[in-house]
């Protein structure tokens, strides 16, 4: 009687999604995105977070401004990297992948005809790829921590829309990261939409009040009202931020 061949441990699905491979599958959450990335020359990032419960509705809708508004920032940046990347200047548009502000932002640079990332997570609610994503650019990821490693790895600006849990999670980490120089590539642009909505939310003042943090830590913060604000704040930091990693990497 021939027995039944046995599996090799890496095609082995139960040993895989064991609690002993999840060293595995933490270094595949880092090694493929890699390999993708190469591929697809991504170098240089401008991250959009904001909420998945953000709804498009009606443009001229005032309750529902933030949706349009990082639609049409994208769309601005998008199309302008489509005007320098023959200088290897170029970049992507890239979000978490899902609806709301994610959907917004891979809807403003498909609109500007540019690739354009989304970095999904696996969740049991809201969240599923948006369909303006490039196909090829269209990751999952399981671990939360892998996948902002990611976001952040080639950021060189981001742009923080009103959200909850986990719009604030991602907004803390990049000003951790920042403020304690984690990330060696100097002050990455921090944008917030609606200065209301973050005063009202967060007391960034009463941080520095209580010796919480430095008086200057709020420098890495910044907020705009409209598009073409944000895209003229953007605009030169980008630039100068790209210039001086793409002179490191000759």
């Amino acid at each position: 009687m021939i027995q039944k061949k046995t599996l090799k441990a890496y095609k082995n699905p139960e040993f895989i999604n064991s609690r002993k491979a999840r060293t595995i599958r933490i270094l595949s959450e880092y090694l493929e995105p890699e390999k993708i990335f190469e591929e697809m020359n991504v170098q240089h990032t401008i991250v959009f977070f904001g909420s998945a419960r953000t709804k498009s509705k009606d443009k001229n809708n005032s309750k529902d401004t933030s949706y349009w508004v990082a639609e049409e920032l994208a769309f601005k940046l998008a199309a302008w990297s489509k005007e320098i990347e023959m200088l290897n200047k170029g970049f992507y548009i890239c979000t978490g992948g899902g609806p709301g502000i994610m959907e917004a932002a891979n809807r403003g640079a498909s609109r500007a005809k540019a690739s354009t990332m989304g970095l999904n997570i696996s969740l049991p609610f809201e969240q599923f790829s948006n369909r303006y994503i490039t196909p090829d650019l269209n990751l999952e990821f399981h671990y939360f921590f892998m996948r902002k490693l990611w976001f952040l790895y080639h950021a060189k600006a981001v742009i923080v829309f009103p959200g909850g849990f986990g719009t604030l999670d991602e907004l803390f980490e990049t000003l951790t990261l920042i403020q304690t120089k984690k990330i060696k590539k100097g002050n990455i642009p921090i944008l917030l939409y609606d200065k209301t909505y973050w005063e009202k939310l967060i007391n960034f003042q009463m941080l520095v009040d209580l010796n919480m943090i430095s008086p200057e830590d709020l420098d890495l913060l910044s907020f705009f009202s409209n598009p073409d604000e944000g895209f003229n704040y953007l605009k030169p930091r980008i630039e100068k931020l790209i210039n001086e990693v793409n002179i490191n990497l000759e």
